[in-house]
């Protein structure tokens, strides 16, 4: 390896690191838009009343909040704030956590209103279902990344996973974006 290719190996590992995770999203969005145009193929534009509006705004809210933290968490780390990152990161982690809980709350009160055997069930408890696995995997990703930045793995110049993690965490978010309305608006 030459002195030219040795300097800018890194940069190049980077870009094909981020070139990846870009091409993960949109094989993701894929998978998503299937979900969705499942709503609407399957249910058209019917909502049940049942469905609990204040708590569907609110996980919202508190997935949204998360994604502000998580901003911020990578923020500070690229600032070299290592305590700022971890306390952020942390907020990230329990915010997803909460809004998890939220999914699980509004689970248990779907079941008695439209079970998975009915079409709405069916659509609700997927979608929802799918997106709980991918945020799961993303509070999973954040808690990694918050106990190896306890340990001081990550500098400014070196936060990869960061990045990522924060990346995904945002991914998530916008799907939910999507979701939310496809739910919760769409219909009466």
């Amino acid at each position: 390896m030459d002195a030219v290719t040795a300097v800018h190996a890194p940069a190049r590992r980077l870009r094909t690191l981020r070139g990846g995770l870009w091409l993960f999203f949109i094989s993701e969005s894929f998978l998503f838009a299937a979900l969705i145009s499942s709503r609407y193929y399957l249910v058209g534009l019917d909502r049940p009343a049942e469905l609990n509006q204040a708590l569907g705004l609110l996980i919202t809210v508190i997935l949204l909040t998360s994604s502000l933290f998580a901003f911020r968490a990578e923020a500070s780390m690229l600032c070299g704030h290592r305590q700022r990152f971890l306390r952020n990161t942390l907020a990230t982690v329990l915010l997803g956590t909460l809004f998890l809980v939220g999914v699980g709350i509004e689970w248990a009160e779907a079941f008695a209103h439209f079970p998975p055997q009915q079409r709405f069930g069916t659509v609700f408890f997927t979608l929802t279902g799918a997106h709980g696995l991918h945020v799961l995997s993303g509070v999973g990703l954040l808690l990694g990344v918050y106990l190896h930045g306890r340990r001081g793995r990550y500098s400014p110049q070196a936060c990869w996973p960061v990045e990522a993690a924060v990346k995904y965490w945002h991914y998530v978010d916008v799907v939910w974006v999507f979701i939310y309305p496809t739910l919760y608006l769409v219909g009466s």
